[in-house]
């Protein structure tokens, strides 16, 4: 019973901030969310997922709930943009243990890799322009913010899991 309040409380929290962040940034920074080169912040969330597994339903919530109430999303990005965000979150939590030079790249590659393929397919498919031009740009937006501010979180997390993280 604890460990399943413990994981529904873990996964609520990172709901909340990956909405909260991204409201936060789009009130600020006006599209910035939504762009084809987007720079959502909230997405070094992602690294979470190599902590504990409430974060793959955390960041599916907070990604499916931003969408629903984010006025200039494409109409199903509630749905493609909250599977690809669930697909990263899993494989990221699933390849935690494999580290090159005690770094998860693979783990952080994830999150790049699906919303690149994922994201650049809905992009093409509503607005029919190429689409491995859309997966670069969506690729190259994730990629700063995962190798940016995900790995600047992935280390202050590191160094902190015991007392955060208990699965």
């Amino acid at each position: 019973m604890k460990k399943t309040a413990l994981f529904i409380t873990q996964a609520a929290a990172v709901a909340a901030l990956y909405f909260l962040i991204n409201l936060l940034q789009n009130a600020l920074l006006p599209g910035t969310t939504s762009m084809a080169i987007q720079f959502r912040f909230a997405e070094a969330l992602c690294v979470l997922a190599l902590f504990t597994a409430a974060a793959i339903p955390g960041l599916g919530v907070g990604c499916m709930l931003f969408n629903l109430t984010m006025a200039g999303s494409l109409p199903l990005d509630f749905i493609v943009g909250t599977v690809a965000t669930v697909l990263a979150a899993s494989l990221t939590y699933l390849l935690r243990h494999v580290r090159i030079k005690n770094y998860p790249w693979l783990s952080m590659l994830m999150p790049v890799v699906f919303n690149a393929v994922i994201v650049g397919w809905e992009l093409t498919y509503y607005f029919n322009t190429p689409l491995l031009l859309n997966m670069l740009y969506v690729a190259v937006g994730e990629a700063a913010v995962i190798f940016v501010l995900g790995t600047a979180l992935y280390f202050v997390l590191e160094r902190n899991k015991r007392r955060l993280f208990q699965e």
